[in-house]
């Protein structure tokens, strides 16, 4: 598998100088990043302020999603399967939205707007869920634990209408912000400063370890009033620690660096293809010999000059200069002629796209967490040695468990052995770590498949008999496993993406990392509607509901889990393949920008 330490710093999709990126500073002067104004990064200053806020905002995200399943079912009386789905759907448009979101802050309103205006949409959502379930829908007040020992009233149409409006206002503000975080961070370091560069590497692991601990609390504080029909409470403290994360947000302004929106991206992709498209039966001519405006800075507002790459060579004929061109006033019209700057940016995200692809089955493994592992779970014994009983989503604790294990082992065992091994500071390669997080993934779904197997046995020679079922903390494994595969597949895909993106697209860049989660939750909503659909048509003679049916002791999640290990098997191979197809070419340092590009253009 390729590795891509080679292209963080000297990839074509980055600067061709690494102070050739514009940035807004706090005397609102324009400044290239890595002037002696800005010598002095605001990086560590700013960042233990970023992650706290992010931590509470994920601590308030997390208090609906970890327990959104149980909500459904208990209290809007939805089927085990209906219920899945649901989250699934949600879970999917949060991230769904998170191309919006990047789309905004690339574009036009810049990450600092983009965090303010989505984390005040995520409140409100927050605010209108909250008093939704308490006015309208927990009927009688304390209804709806996760025991079913006090049942709810049925829901009006008008509560399950206000529910799901407020669900996805949520799902609308967290989507938008969460891609525009990561980049905001990731800009308070200077580039230009080896020192800043590490301390931007160890941002993306505390970034994921922030989203962690949010998730840590949540599922060990406010899924236990959840699961006690508290939903109310649950819901209020969830507003107010998104609150506190604006708040807090908001404190560091003074301190923060804003690079200036570029643009819009698509635009200036899809020039790159009508251009090369009118191009088509053009040969280019060599790389310093296309098109590229004068000076240092080129024709993308506030981005540095790409250098040329031979990669995906056909688009290099949308900056191939011809007599037309000049003859027919075409020179500056971008969807005739683009500058090489504006064709790399285009190949890197196209170049880019088929290891997002690939990312899209781990993605459908990684939401049954948030759905299927915890309907097996409620199917399971969840008194713990019989001195408590926990509510089935708190075994999710095992997840943030793993992760946390795992970054530690990774960043103090992993990266130093590595780096001591190949030479290089990095350690491993993002494709390698995310390569990584898919095989471990496919062990944890290989785990739930042996779980549920047992629990099946295990419920089929107690029933009718006295005896306990088995143990939910059987399910430890599972999550644990998915917690290890997501420090290697996430923080790898986060950073690869960062990396790899050109400034003007750094937070489109980080939404394809949400995005993949979007469409798995989608694509695991599609499968578990196909498969039960298949096995219930299958076996209705039977009497049987499917795999994955209202009473689960009836159907057979196992072959589920197994049916997704198999997927991921697949994914595997189709990965390691692009994986290894992927180049990153070292950037020409030696004499860029020294000379201006339009004494270089070939005419044909």
């Amino acid at each position: 598998m390729e590795d891509v330490e080679s292209v963080g710093s000297c990839s074509p999709c980055n600067s061709m100088m690494h102070n050739e990126s514009f940035v807004h500073t706090q005397d609102k002067t324009q400044h290239f990043q890595g002037s002696p104004e800005l010598k002095t990064s605001r990086g560590k200053m700013t960042m233990a302020l970023l992650l706290v806020s992010y931590g509470l905002a994920n601590f308030a995200f997390f208090g609906i999603a970890v327990d959104l399943v149980v909500f459904l079912r208990q209290v809007l009386h939805q089927e085990n399967a209906e219920a899945a789905n649901s989250v699934s759907m949600w879970m999917g448009t949060v991230y769904i939205f998170s191309l919006f979101g990047a789309f905004l802050s690339d574009s036009y309103m810049g990450r600092y707007i983009t965090c303010i205006m989505f984390q005040f949409i995520f409140i409100v959502g927050l605010m209108l869920l909250s008093l939704s379930s308490w006015f309208l829908l927990v009927e009688p007040p304390g209804c709806g634990d996760g025991g079913g020992l006090r049942q709810c009233a049925a829901p009006s149409r008008r509560g399950i209408a206000v529910f799901y409006l407020s669900i996805y206002m949520a799902a609308f503000g967290n989507g938008g912000y969460q891609p525009s975080v990561a980049t905001f961070g990731a800009d308070q370091f200077d580039d230009a400063d080896p020192g800043e560069r590490r301390s931007k590497q160890a941002f993306f692991c505390l970034f994921y370890l922030s989203l962690n601990v949010g998730s840590l609390f949540s599922n060990s504080v406010l899924v236990f009033f959840e699961d006690r029909g508290n939903w109310v409470v649950g819901f209020w403290v969830s507003t107010a620690a998104a609150t506190l994360a604006l708040v807090l947000f908001l404190l560091g302004t003074p301190r923060y660096r804003q690079v200036r929106p570029a643009g819009n991206p698509l635009t200036r992709i899809a020039q790159v293809f009508v251009a090369a498209y009118h191009k088509r039966d053009i040969v280019p001519p060599p790389g310093d010999h296309l098109h590229e405006v004068d000076g240092e800075g080129s024709a993308i507002r506030g981005v540095g000059k790409l250098a040329h790459s031979d990669q995906l060579r056909f688009l290099d004929k949308a900056a191939t200069a011809t007599e037309e061109d000049y003859h027919s006033g075409n020179a500056k019209n971008p969807w005739r002629l683009c500058t090489v700057t504006q064709v790399e940016e285009a190949k890197c995200v196209v170049s880019m796209l088929p290891i997002w692809i690939c990312t899209i089955v781990y993605s459908v493994e990684f939401t049954q967490m948030s759905s299927l592992f915890v309907e097996q779970g409620a199917a399971m014994d969840t008194n713990i040695f019989g001195l408590f009983k926990v509510p089935a989503a708190s075994m999710s604790v095992f997840d943030v468990a793993g992760v946390l294990v795992t970054l530690a082992f990774s960043h103090y065992v992993l990266v130093p052995a590595a780096a001591r091994l190949t030479k290089n500071p990095r350690g491993v390669g993002e494709l390698k770590r995310m390569g990584t997080g898919l095989v471990i993934a496919l062990l944890g779904m290989v785990a739930a498949a042996v779980v549920e197997v047992h629990r099946l046995r295990r419920r089929q020679s107690v029933a009718g008999a006295s005896g306990r079922a088995m143990s939910v903390l059987w399910q430890a494994p599972q999550y644990a496993l998915i917690g290890a595969s997501e420090v290697f597949m996430y923080v790898g895909q986060l950073e690869f993406f960062n990396v790899q993106s050109p400034d003007g697209v750094k937070s489109l860049g980080s939404s394809l990392c949400m995005a993949s989660i979007s469409l798995g939750n989608y694509a695991s909503m599609v499968i578990v509607s196909a498969i039960n659909g298949v096995t219930s048509r299958r076996r209705s003679g039977g009497g049987t509901a499917g795999w994955i049916p209202a009473e689960l002791d009836r159907g057979h999640l196992d072959r589920f889990f197994i049916t997704l290990a198999v997927l991921s098997a697949v994914d595997l191979v189709v990965f390691i393949v692009f994986a290894r197809m992927f180049k990153g070419i070292k950037l020409e340092l030696e004499g860029i920008g020294s000379s201006p590009q339009d004494d270089h253009i070939y005419i044909v």
